[in-house]
């Protein structure tokens, strides 16, 4: 693979969409067109889906608490159907699927830490059925036949952390909607494959309480769901069939001091430096797909915390007690020019229990990997994030999408890689990695899971707008729907993205 530094900036037709490409013709993406909500950081569009019968998007809108309808017959007018409310049925929701006919939708109960729902809706939006599920169900997916549709239960304690449900997955049959429910009961943390799965939680919480069910992805067979665990920098496998626990496997952690990061929101600079840090990969979204018979999964490293007001892991590298020889010189280190400023958790980092902090731990491996199904990691994208976008874009660089707030999230997991999805474009297995905080999609070619090679970034957003104003374009993208050449209105493969702050969805043809 050529130099990652190399790579020329090409500006579209299309207004506003830039790419930054590793070796020239490799993909073209372009805006096909946006549908806006008009709605400015209120999650108005979060998770998307695409209905290939119908030629339909069905997007989460928390603000209006419903699911969004858009006619996708043409991508380049998109527009809105109908919605169809949640309100009957619960507090928020949080995802949505299409399968077997139907709309899933996964709905939080009024109190979070009650039961949750998952209501089947006909295309047209009536109530087919709805059956209670885990703690707060925070994502859904139906398996390729239909025969299944998964929830996965973060079980979120409340604010004070006196009611901490279990983490749960829920496994329903679409036919008859009985539900089986895979339980973290019997597993002990030693029970964990691995590295680096991280338990931050008052004393006397369970290891089922402390396992926040994220994000699943199922196999291309349907045999198996692969379940992100972020909190928990680990992943769940599941067999489908008999709802069994197979295994949890930790993910270890991206070393700082092998890899240069931009660590301070304070120094007013973008620049990349090693650090005496470790960080948890923690991923949100996962994707897994199948490579010469064997099953491999793609992680979008976001990280998160545990930070509520009964208790907090979420505190800055200068305000620990660092020990004296693990950092001699631990004052410099601690200024908010340096590694100050650094969120870590308090939860981990003193090993001989004296007090003070003999290691440090970070959030996020600002990058996306690929695991092989029994948990070994066959790649990380390390620091090209940083590596690229610091020097293409380097005055809006670790920023929330704007010149105006640059280097902002530099203390906070960068750029926040959040979404991603896995799709086929001209014989090419590429997988598609959106950015948080910064904005725009990272692609790679996976077509040799051993052998990934960065392609493009695109991004649809202006950093010189406003975002409350809507001239910033797209602002956070939190969920992808790949929809493949064949099942796309106009034969060719789309991305679509829906972007959380913006409150817009964009279809980008990949050419």
């Amino acid at each position: 693979m050529r130099s990652l530094f190399c790579a020329v900036v090409l500006i579209s037709a299309v207004t506003n969409v830039q790419n930054v490409k590793a070796d020239a013709g490799t993909l073209n993406p372009s805006v096909l067109g946006t549908y806006k909500t008009n709605v400015f950081d209120k999650s108005a569009a979060e998770i998307v889906v695409h209905d290939t019968k119908h030629q339909r998007l069905y997007v989460t809108n928390a603000n209006d608490k419903a699911i969004d309808v858009l006619d996708f017959k043409n991508p380049k007018s998109i527009s809105k159907i109908k919605s169809i409310s949640i309100k009957p049925f619960g507090k928020n929701i949080n995802s949505v699927a299409v399968g077997n006919g139907l709309i899933a939708a996964a709905i939080e109960a009024i109190t979070k830490q009650d039961q949750g729902k998952i209501v089947f809706f006909s295309p047209d939006g009536k109530e087919v059925a709805s059956v209670k599920v885990g703690a707060l169900p925070d994502m859904v997916v139906f398996t390729p036949d239909g025969k299944y549709l998964l929830a996965a239960n973060e079980g979120e304690p409340s604010k004070d952390y006196k009611n901490d449900p279990e983490g749960t997955i829920s496994i329903i049959t679409v036919a008859d909607k009985t539900v089986r429910t895979v339980h973290f009961k019997d597993l002990k943390k030693s029970d964990i494959e691995g590295k680096g799965a991280h338990f931050p939680s008052p004393s006397g919480t369970t290891v089922a309480q402390d396992l926040e069910p994220e994000y699943i992805s199922v196999s291309d067979d349907g045999s198996k769901a692969y379940v992100a665990l972020q909190e928990n920098n680990a992943i769940a496998v599941i067999d489908i069939k008999s709802a069994k626990l197979l295994k949890v496997f930790a993910l270890g952690f991206q070393d700082f001091s092998k890899l240069a990061f931009d660590v301070s929101d304070k120094d007013k600079k973008t620049e990349l430096k090693k650090w005496p840090v470790k960080s948890f990969y923690q991923p949100d979204a996962i994707k897994s797909f199948t490579h010469e018979g064997k099953n491999y999964i793609v992680t979008a490293n976001e990280g998160d915390a545990r930070d509520y007001d009964g208790y907090s892991e979420e505190t800055r590298v200068g305000k620990l007690k660092l020990d004296e020889k693990a950092f001699p010189n631990r004052e410099a280190l601690q200024k908010k020019k340096m590694l100050g400023r650094l969120k870590v958790t308090s939860a981990r980092g003193d090993t001989d229990g004296d007090g003070d902090f003999d290691e440090l731990y970070a959030y996020g491996g600002r990058s996306f990997s690929i695991y092989s199904a029994d948990g070994k990691q066959i790649y990380d994208s390390g620091n090209e994030f940083s590596r690229i976008l610091s020097k293409r874009f380097p005055s809006w660089f670790n920023s929330k999408g704007q010149i105006e707030n640059f280097d902002k999230r530099s203390d906070d997991k960068g750029v926040e890689p959040e979404a991603i999805t896995v799709g086929t474009v001209k014989g090419k297995r590429l997988a598609f990695i959106g950015l948080e905080r910064m904005g725009g999609v990272m692609v790679y070619d996976i077509s040799n899971p051993k052998a990934v090679k960065f392609l493009t970034y695109f991004h649809n957003s202006n950093p010189k707008g406003n975002a409350k104003e809507g001239t910033a374009g797209d602002v956070a993208p939190e969920g992808f729907s790949f929809i493949e050449a064949k099942n796309s209105p106009t034969g060719k493969a789309i991305l679509v993205v829906a972007n959380e702050v913006s409150g817009t969805v964009t279809a980008f043809s990949l050419e």
